[in-house]
């Protein structure tokens, strides 16, 4: 491991290689939605140059993501302007809104060429894993971490539900939000183990740990979707190369094609 990596922790790393692999243009525009240290650190290892960094927190001050720009936003309400930024990226974010769903369909709305999010996956390994009370369903330590006042539901003193993702929600999400264009998906997965097995203090629950840590990394490299590590990329649709065919565009304005629909719908295709 290189020097400048060494202070990256596992996934930390897979978010670097992941950003770097997907967005090759360093000079893109970026909007990090609740960014952090993390992501300022992983967006100068890459490279990048036009990145905005916002957050709900207002303790955060535009020194501390210097040299990149720094913005207070609530990722359910953003207030800039529908393809105003080439790429929207969140790392560990989603989970935090109140309507993870809503901060997606924002990032989507406000990207230009595409949406990279980074979250747990949903998967019967970690709803297992939840009930048997190894990791949690409600983020109670990233409360704790801050001073008990922050880091919660809305950056709240209220511990969130971590929302865990699956391939079919992401692009129900997305297609729910824009009909009107064929979208591309695609995933990355990556093995971490969940944070809050490394802090636990329970003897008993590190011994349960111990046991089913090799059975869990066997499993997922039987089955790579099982790991906790979950990124999609949604690249952005282009009007009209993309349009659905029942959509038809001119001069500026989206219609119902009537064409298509008195070919396949009058004739029961």
């Amino acid at each position: 491991m290189n020097q400048e990596n060494s202070i990256l922790n596992i996934r930390l790393l897979f978010y670097k290689d992941c950003i770097n692999e997907i967005i090759k243009n360093k000079n893109a525009t970026v909007l990090v939605i609740g960014g952090g240290e993390n992501d300022k650190l992983v967006f100068q290892q890459n490279g990048f140059i036009n990145v905005t960094i916002s957050n709900i927190d207002e303790r955060q001050s535009d020194s501390e993501y210097y040299p990149y720009k720094h913005c207070f936003q609530n990722a359910e309400n953003l207030s800039y302007k529908d393809n105003e930024f080439d790429y929207v990226t969140a790392h560990a974010t989603l989970h935090h809104c109140s309507s993870p769903h809503l901060g997606l369909t924002e990032m989507y709305r406000v990207s230009k060429k595409g949406v990279v999010v980074i979250e747990s996956r949903d998967s019967w390994i970690m709803r297992l894993l939840i009930k048997l009370n190894i990791t949690p369903a409600f983020e109670t330590a990233a409360v704790y971490d801050n001073n008990c006042k922050y880091g919660g539901v809305n950056n709240t003193c209220i511990p969130n539900y971590i929302y865990r993702w699956t391939e079919h929600e992401v692009e129900k999400t997305i297609k729910s939000y824009a009909p009107h264009v064929k979208h591309k998906f695609s995933y990355r997965y990556g093995l971490d183990e969940p944070s809050a097995t490394k802090r636990s203090k329970s003897l008993s629950k590190k011994i349960i740990i111990n046991i089913l840590s090799p059975i869990y990394r066997l499993t997922v490299k039987l089955f790579p979707k099982q790991q906790n590590l979950f990124v999609f990329y949604i690249t952005k649709p282009v009007i009209p190369d993309d349009l659905q065919p029942w959509v038809k565009f001119d001069n500026g304005i989206m219609s119902f094609n009537e064409s298509w629909a008195a070919k396949r719908i009058k004739a029961g295709s």
